[in-house]
């Protein structure tokens, strides 16, 4: 969406302030507000879930242990 959008600027408190129209509505609680030039620049944080954080991690390289190496058989298991 490439529209533009015409709103007014209004104070709050010590603030001023603009009502986002519900066609430009960010899906974020927060959001980073920097100034380039005259232009302000509103950008969402993106909270990431685990998946996130796990694809910013390196792989590992190296082989997991035989975890169940000295568990007895399962036919031996007494419940």
């Amino acid at each position: 969406m490439n529209a533009d959008r015409h709103v007014r600027l209004f104070r709050n408190g010590r603030n001023q302030a603009l009502r986002i129209p519900r066609e430009f509505e960010i899906d974020s609680d927060e959001v980073i507000l920097r100034k380039e030039g005259d232009k302000l620049i509103i950008e969402p944080i993106k909270k990431g879930g685990l998946l996130a954080l796990l694809s910013t991690l390196e792989p590992i390289n190296e082989e997991f242990p035989d975890v169940d190496e000295n568990l007895p058989p399962l036919d031996n298991v007494d419940l």
